[in-house]
């Protein structure tokens, strides 16, 4: 189940009820033709919402259905997500269909990954490779020439629907968009993915991708497979030019929501062997010299919820932390699978078993669940020691600082 998308608490108004309301009855239908009309009145409350930028009421919705109904809350978020990231505009008396979406790429480095503006020459490249090789023949493509970060990335429902709105509009009219420059700073980390947003624009009721023109029988798992391979080919030399002194994985340009999760969830096992690769190497010890503390954090509102792992790494001769690592989890069955089950050894679960694999084999796991807590200078995560304290990572005194060098 999605975790929820705002950690605020918020007032359920009239109009909030009737978004929880149309979600119940929309995970309750009991047929296509009901759950259709439903669904097409839940649809158009959410899109008056965004269009408002009434995202306080769409969080408070979620909120409550969280905790009360939580099929009607996967409704509602899955109907959240698609609105604001796909949507149908009239532009000159002409339909069309719209989708923002993001192109992932990760990366792992001892240096710092690179982001922000992408040279002219390098965006037309990847835009270029994005419309051949991904996008049906008459579809339309505008990207943002930037390579963004994920705390860069519009941080709400109505952000999204605002940007996705804009640069369709921008892209019909031949316009040039305006960038927001004002970006925060990015928190360096080891392993960290990065994205190209673009927006892709269709005449209405016409397929937007090239998998959805094959022929029968219709395997496009197999075509997406080939498509991947073949903009792999292609995008990652201009990746490799964008993140020099990185090693990269492009992943397949996907709908907005589900390439950010999908990179989420594939950048996890990278962050650990990467954080293992740069301890040892850097301090010039053994893995075996390495021990962990694994301890989950959630959010006040939802007590007894666990929404990430947070694995703190020390020398086994000293109590300091000196690097962490956050794993968060997003399906129901994460926690389970991340840490396996306490009580059975042949269950150990996805970030034990990655350390064990990289010669980690002292792992301690805290049972309590923290708070989400952030250093407020610098808005790193903080990480549990091994007295149980939440404290900032600090690598040794003689240790070059992490995300101090940067590649040349």
């Amino acid at each position: 189940m999605r975790r929820p998308p705002e950690k605020k608490q918020h007032k359920l108004v009239a109009d909030g009820q009737r978004l929880a309301n149309l979600s119940m009855a929309v995970a309750q239908s009991a047929s296509r033709i009901e759950d259709i009309a439903w669904q097409a009145q839940l649809d158009t409350l959410v899109a008056k919402n965004l269009q408002q930028k009434h995202q306080h009421l769409l969080d408070a919705a979620a909120e409550h259905l969280f905790k009360t109904q939580p099929n009607a809350y996967e409704v509602l978020v899955e109907t959240m997500e698609s609105i604001c990231t796909s949507s149908r505009i009239e532009y000159q008396k002409n339909h069309y269909d719209v989708l923002l979406m993001v192109a992932p790429v990760l990366a792992w480095s001892r240096f710092e990954v690179a982001s922000g503006p992408i040279p002219a020459s390098i965006a037309d490249t990847l835009s270029e490779c994005w419309k051949k090789y991904i996008l049906a023949d008459h579809a339309q493509l505008s990207i943002l020439p930037n390579l963004y970060a994920i705390d860069q990335l519009p941080p709400t429902h109505c952000e999204a629907y605002a940007l996705m709105e804009t640069m369709a509009l921008d892209l019909l009219k031949d316009n040039a968009f305006q960038m927001k420059k004002d970006l925060p700073p990015t928190v360096p980390f080891l392993a960290d993915s990065r994205y190209l947003i673009g927006v892709v624009v269709v005449p209405a009721n016409q397929p937007l991708f090239r998998w959805q023109t094959i022929a029968s029988p219709f395997d496009c798992a197999l075509a997406k497979s080939e498509i991947l391979k073949t903009w792999q080919e292609h995008a990652t030399p201009a990746f490799v030019r964008l993140l020099p002194g990185c090693g990269i994985e492009a992943l397949l340009p996907e709908a907005y929501y589900t390439g950010c999760r999908e990179a989420d969830i594939r950048i996890r096992p990278i962050s650990i062997r990467s954080a293992v690769f740069y301890l040892t190497q850097t301090l010039e010890v053994e893995a075996s010299d390495l021990s962990v503390i694994v301890a989950g954090f959630g959010v006040q509102e939802n007590p007894g919820q666990i929404d990430e792992y947070r694995v703190s790494f020390k020398l086994k001769k000293a109590p300091e932390v000196i690097y962490g690592v956050v794993w968060p989890l997003y399906q129901q069955d994460d926690e389970l699978n991340a840490m396996g089950n306490s009580e059975s050894d042949n269950l150990p679960g996805e970030i034990p078993a990655i350390l064990n694999e990289c010669g980690i084999d002292d792992i301690q796991r805290i049972e309590d669940i923290f708070a989400m807590e952030f250093c407020d200078d610098c808005s790193a995560p903080l990480f549990i020691d091994s007295d149980g304290e939440l404290v900032h990572t600090e690598m040794p005194e003689n240790a070059p600082p992490q995300g101090s060098e940067h590649f040349h």
